[in-house]
């Protein structure tokens, strides 16, 4: 049975500032608690603040992409050993995969996993209004109510007694009145916030300011008691083929992790440790070898087209690479990786040549290539058999040029009415490359597949299987 403590840090629409408000709380709870940081939908950035703030990898929940007992179960097996559990939403709390307010939504998220809710509202440009706002959220779809309020960029103290009079009104406590502050505001860019790989020092003096600033405006103690009087809720037990460890040797599975390539699932990295891989990471920006006796090689995403002049200065690692897969040693690459893997990327600096897996080169365009998809695999690989399904998800802005469709990874279903299919990715032998990243907790199957290829691997070698 899970009893542990938690919260759902929400919003009535993205720009309000729960992300600031859920990694502030996570520092500050962390100050004295084991706190563990969860994030609702697909997203690399905010858990890796949420990590550096509680100092424990942050999980994603994503009702969409996986079975909501799957959902329950990754958030009981996160919380072992955590006093509090803080899951951030995404975007407004009824904002999901479509137009139902619960699917893919944090309401949904929230009502799965019996967490009170506290809305951070932007009372900005608004006063007795946000009432108003609060009464929507509260009353929009039965069973979904909002436990606590946090004002954010709060005037005064006028501007807060009549926030806090206008919303307690209705029952709804207000728990915190933050002020308007600049200096604490996340810079961002095209993707969206700076990574903390790229900005680790600045990171932990930004989470020591963000954890001062809740202690003094928002009232701590009273979080912690509305966390703590959460309904518990028993996971089912984790199925056979999850709950025990593949037999066989452990397998040295290369992960690129640097500034470059840093978006990772932490349930994908667990996933491939139950199936028998040790992660060891390394730096296509720095190192000039691949590590020792490995059996594969997992290039995740992250922006290589801002690290482009230094990868394709790396000549030593490029042909590392180019060359372990010419002797068959399984890749699997996600979106960065992909574009990794190419003969090159075109900046508006100039052409930048990469690793040459893969023919064509990347362009950088201006529209943003986003959402939840359908996917079908598009012919037998490290994934799959053709046609088998799954759902992942797309979020870049480059364009892989290359007219290789006989080898795409997947068949991404159509979305829309008289919306076509399309393919997508790239499939060699035991290479996997696709803009689409998946989330392996959907399809136990699916590590044991990689893991299972960089076993054949190992033995075609003259290892010991």
């Amino acid at each position: 049975m899970s009893t542990i403590s938690r919260l759902v840090i929400s919003a009535p629409a993205s720009g309000s500032g729960k992300s600031l408000v859920a990694a502030g709380l996570m520092a500050a709870f962390s100050r004295r608690l084991s706190v563990q940081g969860f994030k609702v939908g697909p997203d690399y950035i905010d858990p890796m603040y949420h990590s550096a703030a509680t100092g424990r990898p942050s999980r994603n929940l994503d009702t969409w992409m996986l079975a909501p007992e799957i959902v329950r179960r990754s958030f009981a097996r996160a919380c072992v050993g955590a006093d509090l559990a803080v899951i951030e939403g995404v975007m407004g709390l009824f904002d999901g995969s479509g137009p139902d307010p619960l699917e893919g939504s944090t309401a949904g998220v929230a009502r799965l996993l019996a967490a009170p809710i506290v809305l951070v509202v932007d009372c900005g440009a608004m006063s007795a209004s946000a009432a108003a706002v609060v009464h929507g959220f509260q009353t929009y779809v039965p069973g979904v109510t909002v436990a606590g309020v946090i004002c954010n960029r709060v005037g005064g103290e006028r501007h807060g007694a009549w926030l806090r009079e206008s919303i307690e009104a209705l029952g709804v406590p207000v728990l915190g009145l933050l002020p308007f502050l600049a200096d604490l505001k996340v810079p961002e860019r095209h993707l969206g916030l700076f990574t903390v790989a790229e900005r680790p020092d600045a990171v932990r003096a930004f989470m020591g300011r963000l954890a001062e600033v809740m202690a003094r405006h928002i009232d701590l103690a009273a979080l912690e008691a509305l966390a703590s009087r959460a309904e518990a809720f028993t996971p089912e037990p984790e199925p056979e083929e999850v709950a025990t460890h593949k037999v066989g040797p452990t397998l040295r599975l290369a992960v690129a992790e640097d500034e470059a390539f840093c978006f990772y699932y932490e349930d994908n990295l667990d996933a491939l440790r139950r199936s028998g891989a040790e992660i060891v990471p390394f730096s296509p920006l720095r190192d000039s070898r691949l590590p020792e006796g490995i059996a594969g090689l997992y290039l995740g995403g992250g922006y290589p087209e801002l690290y482009a002049a230094q990868l394709a200065a790396n000549l030593p690692m490029r042909r590392e690479i180019l060359a372990a897969h010419r002797r068959g040693l399984p890749i699997y690459a996600e979106c960065g990786g992909l574009m990794y893997l190419t003969e090159g990327i075109d900046l508006t600096m100039g052409y930048y040549p990469l690793v040459g897996v893969l023919p064509g080169r990347c362009t950088m365009g201006d529209r943003l290539r986003i959402g939840y998809r359908d996917i079908e695999v598009a012919q037998p690989g490290l994934l799959g058999l053709t046609g088998a399904r799954l759902r992942g998800h797309e979020y870049h802005y480059s364009h892989w040029q290359s007219s290789e469709l006989e080898r795409a990874a997947y068949r991404v279903v159509p979305q829309f009415p008289g919306e076509p299919a399309r393919f997508e990715g790239y499939v060699d032998g035991r290479l996997h490359a696709s803009y689409v990243h998946v989330h392996f907790g959907q399809q136990p199957a699916l590590a044991d597949r990689i893991v299972d290829a960089c076993r054949d691997w190992h033995a075609e070698q003259g290892h010991d299987r």
